[in-house]
């Protein structure tokens, strides 16, 4: 039987890593929870690495990045750190260092041809200790029809990746956008500048530690407050 408060485990996942706990609906400790469910708490987990055989395709592509990566000097274990599949997608965890390499292969072997990155967004999980902010990239491959994603983990305190905007010019705006939003350096990127925010904009307002401020709203003679100085609901 589950202890109470541990997540079950999804089908197709082996197991699960638990990174955190969220507490609260949106992790509020100071009175700015108006959703009624200030006393919920939830793991916060992470889809464990798949082991071999990984089923259909997923093992066509691991073989084919495997041989490209070796042809080149390059270990698998060396540039991959590991290989997730969840809800039937299979997300490769790469080390920055060799992001630039790894998405070129993506790109240009034959096996392989993923010729379009659809994008890279970031994620923030400050309990993910040395791994706090991750870069998500999602890749299509219009010659044999397969999409795959490759995630790039660092730490917050050195959130510093690659650009790859030189191999996928269409992620030009992704990484601007995701540095505006995550504060994610993209090196070597063409002109890393803001993209939604305004240019004198202080912070990155989607990491999770950003505060949640506001202005007063008025509603037909009403006033709202900010959402951090609005009354707590029990």
């Amino acid at each position: 039987m589950t202890e109470p408060g541990t997540p079950a485990v999804p089908q197709g996942v082996e197991e699960l890593e638990i990174i955190g706990v969220r507490h609260g609906a949106f992790g509020t400790t100071n009175g700015g929870d108006t959703s009624g469910f200030g006393g919920l708490v939830d793991p916060i987990v992470m889809p464990a690495p798949a082991t071999r055989p990984f089923g259909g395709w997923f093992d066509e592509v691991s073989d084919e990045l495997e041989l490209a990566l070796e042809a080149n000097g390059l270990p698998a274990t060396q540039a991959i750190e590991k290989v997730v599949i969840y809800r039937d997608e299979i997300t490769y965890h790469v080390r920055r260092e060799h992001l630039v390499a790894f998405v070129t292969l993506l790109r240009d072997e034959p096996g392989l041809r993923f010729e379009m990155c659809l994008g890279v967004s970031g994620a923030h999980y400050p309990g993910e200790a040395g791994r706090e902010m991750h870069a998500v990239y999602h890749f299509l491959s219009i010659t044999h029809n397969r999409r795959v994603r490759v995630e790039v983990s660092v730490p917050d305190g050195d959130a510093v990746i690659p650009s790859i905007v030189a191999v996928y010019p269409t992620c030009d705006w992704h990484e601007r956008e995701t540095w505006d939003f995550f504060g994610i350096e993209f090196t070597g990127h063409p002109a890393l500048t803001r993209m939604m925010m305004p240019d004198d904009w202080v912070g990155h307002p989607q990491r999770k530690d950003y505060p949640l401020g506001g202005i007063p709203v008025e509603y037909k003679g009403g006033t709202i407050p900010p959402p951090d100085q609005r009354r707590s609901y029990n």
